[in-house]
């Protein structure tokens, strides 16, 4: 089967090699012709080893390219392109653009599957027009269209693309057929629903599930901090009932595309289609948007404490990556912990040894390598994200002053979030 993902970023490029692997005939195209050319030179996604891209470049399996006309012939099209918020509302231009570019190039038969993350509605409202404009076909009749909500989970190595359930949807029986049968075969399970909208729904309801949770215990942080409360035994003692109670832990701010972007999506369109405020996520992105603010003060006190002022101290982040273990930086409390702390007058050093970003921290702001001289000159060191290739005795042996924002430190020169 001839099959196109168009986006090769953390979802396209997996969903890529996974199929060429499962034996289809693979174009990754991305209008980012930079990126397509970095493919050479090895993997930039975690959850892709060099090993497996190279073998499936090599053998001819998977093509990418960032010329349109490479999407021609395609059985199967997959859109994993970003869904950004501009100013507080969907963006939708990445998808709209695939669209029109598959659209050139579809043919009676072919299958296209949106699993680039939305509001319900977007896929019978937005996605069925720009294809049968562009096509001159009929969605349903000519050619089939599916919702496929993306799963992945950077750096989990047990449910992975192929083991975690693929919830599948189409606009119609057929359509739903033919995308049940696409998924099938690169995945473990398939989950139909009865149409696109829910789909697009369930994916949204397990975003907003972490974020609202994620919210939940970052206030309780703040508060039991404020009362002399120990708030991480207080979760694990919790989690010792074995019914009607799931741990989360509190953080520096939540990052990735889920967390801070997909829950908004659903309040717009609760917004636009109803008049009304969806009340637990505006809640949620206010107390997790302001939890870098929360870092910079207590680090404030912190340094205060200390007889030394934020201004003129030389501050140490450890982790750019919002999530431990992986590269991916999309939209990390660290930059705004790090803006923060430059706008103070502070002098900021970071250091991640996953993420390569050069223009993620922005000067003032240098790259550091954390040896113990590095970490010994720090005034303060802030613990953002617990990569294992952090080494906690040098972290807690050189450190005068640690701010541990994951509770993976301890020591007498360690404050716990």
């Amino acid at each position: 089967m001839n099959v196109v993902v168009v986006g090769l970023g953390y979802v396209g490029l997996p969903l890529a090699v996974r199929c060429a692997q499962a034996g289809h005939r693979v174009v990754g195209f991305d209008t980012d012709e930079a990126r397509v050319k970095l493919l050479a030179s090895g993997s930039y996604v975690e959850d892709v080893p060099d090993g497996e891209l190279a073998a499936v470049l090599e053998s001819g399996t998977l093509r990418p390219s960032s010329e349109p006309r490479s999407c021609a012939g395609f059985d199967v099209a997959v859109i994993c392109v970003p869904t950004p918020l501009r100013d507080g509302l969907p963006d939708l231009s990445h998808v709209e653009a695939a669209c029109r570019t598959l659209a050139r190039y579809l043919r009676p038969g072919a299958t296209v599957i949106v699993e680039s993350t939305t509001y319900p509605g977007t896929t019978q409202e937005k996605v069925l027009p720009w294809l049968e404009d562009g096509s001159g076909l009929i969605a349903g009749t000519d050619f089939h269209v599916g919702y496929s909500p993306e799963r992945i989970d950077p750096g989990n190595r047990q449910w992975t693309l192929a083991t975690t359930p693929k919830i599948v949807s189409g606009i119609g029986e057929a359509s739903l057929a033919a995308v049940s049968a696409f998924y099938s075969g690169i995945v473990d399970r398939v989950v139909p629903v009865s149409s696109p909208a829910e789909a697009e729904l369930a994916k949204i309801i397990e975003n907003t599930f972490r974020h609202v949770n994620i919210a939940l215990v970052n206030e309780f942080a703040m508060v039991a901090h404020d009362l002399g409360v120990d708030v991480w035994e207080a979760i694990d003692a919790a989690s010792t009932k074995p019914f009607g109670f799931m741990p989360f832990a509190p953080g520096p701010g939540v990052g990735g595309h889920c967390l801070p972007i997909d829950p908004s999506y659903l309040s717009w369109r609760v917004e636009r289609a109803l008049g009304q405020s969806f009340r637990f996520v505006e809640l949620a992105n206010d107390i997790n948007g302001h939890m870098p603010d929360y870092v910079v003060r207590r680090l404030m006190l912190g340094l205060n404490r200390r007889g030394k002022p934020v201004c003129g101290s030389r501050v140490l982040l450890l982790g750019l990556a919002y999530k431990k273990n992986t590269g991916d930086a999309r939209e990390s409390p660290a930059v705004r912990v790090a803006a923060l702390l430059t706008g103070l007058g502070a002098d900021v050093v970071a250091a991640d040894p996953h993420v390569m970003e050069s223009g993620l921290i922005t000067a003032p702001v240098r790259r550091v390598d954390p040896v113990p001289a590095e970490l010994a000159r720090a005034d303060a060191v802030v613990l953002l994200t617990d990569h294992d290739a952090f080494d906690p005795t040098a972290i807690t042996g050189h450190a005068s002053y640690v701010l541990d924002c994951r509770r993976a430190l301890s020591g007498p020169n360690v404050e716990t979030l």
